[in-house]
């Protein structure tokens, strides 16, 4: 009994400390201000300069924390292919499973940093058309995988890819 009223008492003591004198004060009081304030910008999620508009990591989500927005004037990113909608992810219904960064094609196919990330997409600087022309390095089951959830397949079309996925979904039925 005695132990548990030092307890008491030690974590009482401590936290009257750190409400009166700001002892051991995590957050320095600036931070704390712009956060109540709204000042605090979060980082970006998505990089929508180099996402593709595929809608592969908005058909994969599984809580639905990723919708397509369309973009106030359509990117033509090479020929035949014109972008004109980016995602947007909801932190709120996020679950962090990452299933949107492991699918992006920029990621999956060209194996450059992915244009989505829960956390911080960082910076994404690449050639666009210069990548979706290169062939893939992967293999046919990965993208038959990866190809069930891409809304747009033009990404396939241009690396001659389509023949290869029809033989494997036959073959695999």
């Amino acid at each position: 009994m005695k132990n548990l009223v030092r307890i008491i008492l030690e974590g009482a003591f401590g936290n009257l400390k750190k409400i009166l004198f700001a002892s051991d004060r995590v957050t320095d009081m600036e931070m704390r201000e712009n956060i109540l304030q709204g000042k605090i910008k979060p980082k970006d999620k998505v990089a929508i300069d180099a996402c593709i508009g595929c809608s592969g990591c908005a058909n994969v989500c599984p809580t639905c924390a990723i919708t397509m927005v369309d973009l106030e004037s359509p990117k033509e990113l090479m020929e035949g292919w014109t972008k004109d909608q980016v995602p947007k992810l909801d932190s709120e219904k996020c679950v962090f499973c990452y299933y949107c960064h492991d699918f992006c094609p920029v990621y999956a196919l060209f194996g450059e940093k992915a244009t989505i990330h829960p956390n911080d997409v960082g910076e994404v600087e690449l050639d666009l058309e210069e990548n979706m022309n290169k062939p893939f390095k992967i293999s046919e089951d990965k993208l038959a995988f990866i190809s069930q959830y891409l809304s747009d397949k033009n990404v396939l079309k241009n690396n001659n890819t389509e023949n290869k996925l029809e033989k494997i979904h036959k073959f695999s039925k």
